[in-house]
């Protein structure tokens, strides 16, 4: 199959497109560069895998959560293209395609990014049998301090979260710190990755059906609350 799976839920911009049992994929550090970013790298993918965009069967995207504005560009742009080719959208959490950052072992995973004002957004996953994830818990957004985790015995941790509260999460684990990553940001090789499995279970949806996931709905601090 061909798909071309979108990232842009965080400081990271990545595009990937699988083509056939290929994955090509580009992405860049780039905070308030997404919008320039992302079409020419998906242009450039296709014109490296001599493909038109008529040949994709599917356009993937991480749908949160993360910055507001990068999660409603990743999918105002896999919607858009799907309407112009008469695609599906197969959406991604952008916490489980972080997830696959983490080393491949039966170890638990904590993805965790930095949501700013305080907070964090955080699910566990545990690898599956086939390489694919299973989720531990739900994904929320929450304090380090009030994050609540799910027995098990070695935890692996990546995200940008942990470059932020490491001291706090590291108290919050419920067993053995085997690795981590503050580092790392939910990548589109990866959304394309869990994107396949979705699309053949099924599971891709209407354009107009792909909605974004930010966890909350307030933006900024008061000044008042940047006061305190």
């Amino acid at each position: 199959m061909n798909l071309l799976a979108i990232e842009t839920s965080t400081e990271a911009c990545s595009v990937a497109l699988v083509h056939g049992d290929e994955v090509i994929a580009r992405s860049e550090i780039a905070p308030r560069r997404h919008a320039e970013l992302v079409l020419p790298m998906a242009n450039g993918l296709l014109a490296e895998a001599g493909l038109g965009r008529h040949a994709l069967d599917a356009i993937a995207v991480g749908r949160g959560p993360g910055a507001f504005t990068g999660v409603r560009l990743g999918i105002s742009l896999a919607q858009g293209m799907a309407l112009a080719l008469d695609r599906p959208v197969v959406t991604v959490s952008s916490l489980a395609a972080l997830a696959l950052e983490a080393p491949e072992d039966d170890a638990a995973i904590l993805a965790v990014i930095d949501a700013r004002m305080g907070e964090i957004y955080a699910a566990s996953y545990r690898r599956d049998d086939n390489g694919g994830l299973v989720s531990l818990d739900d994904e929320r957004v929450c304090t380090a301090e009030s994050l609540a985790l799910p027995k098990a015995d070695a935890w692996h941790v990546v995200g940008t979260g942990w470059a932020t509260y490491a001291e706090v999460l590291g108290h919050r684990l419920t067993g053995a710190l085997h690795s981590s990553n503050g580092a790392c940001f939910p990548q589109a090789e990866h959304v394309a990755e869990l994107a396949v499995r979705e699309f053949r279970a099924g599971h891709a949806l209407a354009p107009e059906l792909a909605l974004p996931v930010y966890l909350r709905d307030k933006v900024a601090l008061t000044l008042a609350e940047q006061g305190r």
